[in-house]
Order: C-alpha cells, then sequence, then structure tokens
C-alpha cells in the first residue's frame, strides 16, 4: 500500500498550481452517468441537534457577523496530500468576506520524509528521520500521526504558511505553537527573532510551547538547539499551529499515507491534543486503508470508529460529525474490494447508535465495482484507490454541494441559492 501511495504522490504535482471553477455542471453530470447523483446528500442531518447548531454558525459567517468555526477532517492518504480538503476549505473561507479563520494546525511532512500539502512550506536543515503511525515504527506521535526525529546540534526551521499560487488567500499569524516532546530538557526551540515575541507558554498536557508575536506575520524562522551534551537526547517534532485572531473558519486537516484507525489508535497523544480545541464539524474519513485486506474484521473496525466518536464528543459532545463511507477501490489492482460494503454497514449502525450524519461516497459513486468506471473515465489512476486531479474535484464539490443543500433545507433557502453565490464565477479553488 505504501508503494502505491508513493508511486501516486503525486502524478499530477504539477498541475496542482493552477485554479479550477466548481466542476459539477450538467454537462458533467450528463457525461459521468456512472456516478450516483441523487444519492449525493448528507443523511440524517436534518434530525441532529448538532448538525442544526452547525448551520447556524454557518449562516452567521455567510451574513458576514463575526463568528468562529472549527472543521476538523481526518484520514489516510486522501487527506495528507490535501487536494480535496483544501478545496472544501477553500470553499468554505470564501462564503463571507470574514470566513477566512486562521491556518491551524499543520505538520512539516518534509521533515518526516513524506509528501507535504502545495498550500504551505517548511523548509529546515539538519538531519532529520520521519515516523509515521502507519509503519511498524515506534516512536511519539501526537494529533499528526506523523513525527519527526532529529538528533543534531542545531536546526533552523523557516515556516510559510502561504506558497506557490496562494497569495491570494494568505494566512497571517501572530501566535505559533511547537508540538515537540517537551518533557526533555534537552533541546530548546526559539524565535530567531527574539524581539517578534511578546511572551511564551509551555503546555506540559499538550506537549508544546507557545509564542505570541507582536504583529502578524505569514512567514517565521525558528530554532531548535540543542542545550546539553547527552548522546542519546532527541528532539520530535510532533506538529506546528499557526494561530491569529480573526474570526472565520479554521479547517485542520489530519491525513497518514497508509493511516487506518488502528494506526491512528497508536498516536499516544492524540487525544490530549486534540482536546486543545473544540470542533464545530468533524469529518471522519478514515476506512479506506482499514479495508484494504483480505482479513477484514466488522468488529473490529466498528470498535476503532467508536472510540474516535467519543474522543471527539469529549472535544466537544455539541460538535457536528460527519461519518464518510469510503470509496470503492480495488485490492492490489487485481479485484473489486468487497470490504468496502461491509464498512459502510458498520457506519449505518453507529450513525443510528449515535444520532449522527453519513455521506456515503461508496452509493456516490456507483457502490462495488464503480472504480473501475471512474478509472475509464480518468476520474482514478490505475491502482483504483485513490484519484486523479479531475476525481479529486468532483468528489470535493459532491461533498460540499451535499453540505450545503443541507444547509440551505435547514436554514430554509430556496434550493441552490446558497452553492450558486459561493461557487460563483470567479472563486477559484487553487
Amino acid at each position: 500500500m505504501i508503494k502505491i501511495i508513493a508511486q501516486i504522490v503525486f502524478i499530477f504535482y504539477g498541475t496542482l498550481m493552477f485554479g479550477q471553477h466548481y466542476t459539477l455542471t450538467d454537462s458533467l453530470q450528463q457525461q459521468y452517468t456512472f456516478i450516483n447523483w441523487e444519492a449525493n446528500t448528507i443523511k440524517h442531518a436534518d434530525s441532529s441537534n448538532t448538525f442544526k447548531k452547525l448551520y447556524q454558525k454557518l449562516d452567521n459567517i455567510y451574513k458576514n457577523n463575526d463568528e468562529k468555526l472549527h472543521v476538523f477532517h481526518i484520514g489516510g492518504s486522501h487527506i495528507q496530500a490535501d487536494f480535496y480538503s483544501n478545496r472544501l476549505r477553500h470553499y468554505l473561507q470564501n462564503i463571507s468576506t470574514k470566513a477566512k479563520g486562521q491556518r491551524g494546525f499543520i505538520y512539516p511532512y518534509r521533515m518526516a520524509k513524506t509528501n507535504n500539502p502545495l498550500n504551505y512550506k517548511v523548509t529546515f536543515d539538519g538531519e532529520w528521520k520521519g515516523y509515521r503511525c502507519s509503519r511498524t515504527d515506534s516512536v511519539a506521535w501526537g494529533l499528526s500521526g506523523v513525527s519527526a526525529k532529529f538528533k543534531d546540534s542545531m536546526s533552523n526551521i523557516n515556516i510559510k504558511a502561504n506558497y506557490k499560487n496562494y497569495s491570494e488567500n494568505t494566512y497571517d499569524f501572530n501566535k505559533l505553537r511547537v508540538f515537540y516532546n517537551e518533557w526533555s530538557d534537552d533541546y530548546a526551540v526559539t524565535v530567531s527573532n527574539n524581539s517578534l515575541v511578546t511572551s511564551q507558554t509551555r503546555n506540559s498536557d499538550a506537549h508544546y510551547i507557545e509564542f505570541s508575536l507582536n504583529t502578524t506575520m505569514s512567514e517565521l524562522n525558528i530554532c531548535v538547539r540543542k542545550t546539553t551534551n547527552n548522546t542519546d537526547s532527541e528532539f520530535l517534532m510532533m506538529g506546528l499551529e499557526l494561530m491569529n485572531d480573526n474570526p472565520g473558519i479554521e479547517y485542520t486537516t489530519i491525513g497518514v499515507n497508509g493511516a487506518s484507525f488502528a494506526f491512528y489508535n497508536r498516536a499516544a497523544f492524540f487525544e490530549q491534543q486534540l482536546l486543545l480545541y473544540k470542533p464545530d464539524l468533524f469529518i471522519i474519513s478514515v476506512g479506506t486503508n482499514d479495508t484494504y485486506t483480505l482479513n477484514f474484521n466488522k468488529k473490529q473496525y466498528k470498535a476503532y470508529y467508536e472510540q474516535l466518536i467519543l474522543s471527539i464528543q469529549k472535544a466537544n459532545p455539541d460538535c457536528a460529525i460527519l461519518l464518510t463511507v469510503p470509496n470503492d477501490s480495488f485490492y492490489k489492482k487485481q479485484f473489486a474490494n468487497p470490504n468496502t460494503k461491509v464498512a459502510a454497514q458498520a457506519i449505518y449502525e453507529l450513525s443510528e447508535q449515535y444520532h449522527m450524519a453519513v455521506w456515503d461516497f461508496y452509493e456516490i459513486m456507483g457502490g462495488y465495482v464503480s472504480s473501475q468506471k471512474w478509472y475509464d473515465n480518468k476520474l482514478m489512476p490505475k491502482d483504483r484507490i485513490h484519484f486523479t486531479r479531475k476525481g479529486y474535484d468532483i468528489k470535493a464539490d459532491l461533498l460540499f454541494k451535499a453540505l450545503i443543500n443541507a444547509w440551505e433545507q435547514e436554514m430554509n433557502y430556496k434550493p441552490n441559492t446558497l452553492l450558486n453565490q459561493i461557487t460563483k464565477k470567479g472563486n477559484r479553488i487553487e
């Protein structure tokens, strides 16, 4: 699976630099008749009080009121690359002039020698070794599920919240959190230009140091420096957070190539760090890798899924949780994977038990073996697990349309009123 991901990472790297308009036109629906367009709904949201609160917050932001809303989206390689999730982020943060919140939690994936989203950049010197919770590695992980280890004397790190073709959507920040093994005093983290720092605090429960700055900026240099002669000491980077005081929507992605529920369960500090936040919407897109096996265990899958739900509810009992059914896929390019249908049954059972909403992308794709049709139409690569750029665009637009339609229905807008305004010509997706 990891080898497949390496081959996919990513066949369209060069195409991501260009904006694209909302893609779900009538002509596209006529072209791809194998997609179950009628199934594209958020099921059971209309009976959920948490989704009613979510739509009210979205409506406040849409009307340019000061409101903060935090979206979390967790998954595997689909989310680590941040292709379709960034498209959703862009849509949501353009529903009004006050919609764009802070960039929030990110991970410097290149530091762990894996692919980084193209909408921010972290450069560094020194030798770092990466560890992912989805491998047989044994190390401490936090919310990101990825850690990078450093054992040298000093590393200079440059953080750019805005990169390449994202100049129209700059993320300024006036606070920075660095998540690391702060229980060790063998390394110190400092802002390279100390005159920018007005205060700093350490949190030993969630394992981070926070710097408050006297100005907002989109780029910052920090330094990791060894403070002892202990040859066994090491610095463990677990994540970064770029913060500001602006209202609007913050969209946090948590993605690890090859990750499943079992792997995220290995992240010892996941829950402690999640408790720092109060998510308003949590989209669970874990599952593709769980089903990628000849020995799928529905009971165990459901138990892991339920454990994540309970962790989210602990962070915010009022969080709207959207359970998404994984996409149809092929196992080792040889045969259609029958496990996704069984996983869908577990998801619907949890939805009924916890009164949560479902976005059934498996049904929307066309169900069993539909990934072959997506591949035949150049919407998936040969592995029939991931998607091409156009495939990810369609997936993002489908989820966005389902979410907006449910919001319109709850707030008594005419159908497609909000959708047409938000996706109007000129609102380009980077």
